[in-house]
């Protein structure tokens, strides 16, 4: 703003009317002591009359509320602009050139629009038609001619030379015809920003990290539906990324004698994850498809969050009526499919899974999955036990998570770039931060290997099922055989 013609142009006229306020003010005073040292007899009547005024008070009323005016208004727009003709003269070594001072077009194209537009008065007598033509185009030269002075007394640079470091010139989004920022302003636009990131440093998801950290891979975004489920309804609703986290982080918080620190640390790392997913899914949901099943997850998870209970159940109560792992699971496969069947029921022929009712959509989700871990521990030898699927879960919640925020350099390069202008800087401002924020988290997940997705696959979890299913059909078909191998091999019975 300090670099525009327009900050140029008030911070002169601020500068202009402090001094003729200030000329006014001390006129005053001296005239008050001229009048008072000198006797009245010896006085000039005519020398009082001129200086007093019929107004009276309210002449003095009228100075004091100007004043305060132009000390609240007025230090702001003069001292951008010193700083911006610090900035720019700083740069200037006798250069001269013709287009510093060339006047841009938009600041007189709609002077000339006005001028050019036919009359659109109906008038019988030519000479009148000639004459206010003739006038409105004097006058409208007349304000062109006063813009050109304006605009060119308000130019007070040169053009700028490139930043030793780092040229950040390209990166700036200029006027047309505007010079380039000195290097000073460029300089403190990449301070700002490196504080921000700084900023964002200090606010990293430590107990999201930490999860992270258990993960090696992605598998996890196959093994949590297995393709062998048979669908309770005609059709099942696609996936997004924040419906299988929920779905996952309830069947954890139901499962009893799990430690508070550990289901503590879950907890809130699925709280700070889940804030970086809606992120990924608003951002880069370009067909905006999944929208009513991302809603839907969120409204689950709020209230899994701040009571402890799914779809009106309380996860608690179940973990403590469920003797075992696998009653607990069995128990939780029960209330949902029974809610999807009751849907199914008074159904009036095949409805688009997108419109099913959230009760719905979070019940398909919780049968598909702990039916999931109920198939991978048929012919285990040994027994669930609820630290191991705790600690599974756990893996799975990671492994889904690290796949989703593989994203968020795309995020980030979208908040720069494809905003709104008049928006965009607020979103730079939010880019840096989570920047800051995650860079520890995209330090993790660029050791790993990725799958070949294009960057529009990579945003839909659905694109990465396909992919992975194509690469590894095994992982969407994990039957009995491998039950032993998915939940560890933990001999503790319960």
């Amino acid at each position: 703003m300090a670099h525009s013609v327009n900050c140029s142009v008030l911070g002169a006229l601020c500068s202009v009317t402090t001094v003729i306020l200030l000329e006014a003010e001390l006129r005053t005073f001296f005239m008050d002591i001229c009048l008072y040292s000198v006797p009245y007899e010896q006085s000039d009547d005519r020398y009082v009359m001129t200086h007093d005024s019929d107004y009276k008070w309210s002449v003095l009323f009228i100075l004091v509320i100007q004043t305060i005016g132009v000390v609240v208004g007025t230090p702001g727009p003069v001292f951008r602009w010193f700083i911006a003709t610090k900035f720019q003269c700083s740069v200037k070594k006798g250069k001269s050139s013709k287009t510093e001072w060339k006047t841009e077009y938009y600041w007189i194209r709609t002077f000339v629009g006005w001028r050019e537009r036919p009359l659109a008065l109906r008038l019988w007598s030519q000479n009148c038609r000639k004459l206010v033509h003739n006038t409105k185009n004097r006058i409208l030269n007349f304000c062109i001619g006063v813009q050109i002075v304006i605009v060119t007394a308000s130019k007070l640079g040169s053009e700028s030379e490139p930043g030793a470091q780092l040229d950040l010139s390209r990166f700036v989004l200029y006027l047309d015809g505007e010079a380039e920022l000195t290097p000073q302003i460029l300089n403190n636009i990449r301070n700002a920003t490196d504080h921000l990131i700084q900023i964002g440093k200090k606010q990293q998801p430590k107990y999201l990290k930490d999860l992270l950290g258990k993960s090696t891979g992605f598998e996890g975004v196959a093994k949590f539906d297995n393709d062998q489920i048979p669908s309770l309804n005609f059709e099942e609703p696609p996936n997004s990324w924040t419906l299988p986290l929920v779905t996952l982080a309830s069947i954890a918080i139901a499962l009893p004698n799990i430690e508070k620190q550990k289901m503590k640390q879950l907890h809130k790392s699925i709280s700070e994850g889940l804030l970086y997913v809606s992120l990924v899914e608003k951002i880069l949901d370009s067909k905006a498809d999944l929208v009513n099943i991302r809603k839907k997850a969120n409204r689950v998870w709020e209230e899994v969050d701040f009571f402890r209970k799914w779809l009106d159940q309380d996860l608690q109560n179940i973990a403590v009526e469920g003797k075992t792992t696998k009653e607990t699971l069995e128990r939780l496969v029960n209330i949902a499919k029974t809610i999807v069947m009751e849907y199914k029921a008074g159904m009036n022929g095949q409805e688009n899974p997108l419109n099913w009712p959230m009760e719905v959509i979070a019940a398909n989700s919780m049968y598909r999955i702990d039916q999931t871990l109920l198939l991978d521990h048929e012919g285990s030898e040994y027994q669930m036990d609820h630290e191991t699927l705790f600690e599974q879960l756990s893996v799975m919640v990671a492994d889904i998570l690290g796949a989703c925020l593989t994203n968020l350099p795309r995020v980030i390069t979208t908040e720069c770039f494809c905003s709104a202008i008049k928006e965009r800087e607020k979103s730079v401002k939010h880019a840096a931060r989570l920047l800051g924020e995650t860079e520890e988290i995209l330090d993790i997940l660029q050791q790993r290997e990725l799958p070949t997705l294009n960057p529009d696959q990579a945003a839909n979890i659905n694109e990465w099922r396909a992919s992975m299913k194509k690469e590894d059909p095994l992982a969407f078909t994990s039957s009995s055989n491998n039950g032993a191998s998915s939940f560890g091999s933990s001999k503790s019975i319960e």
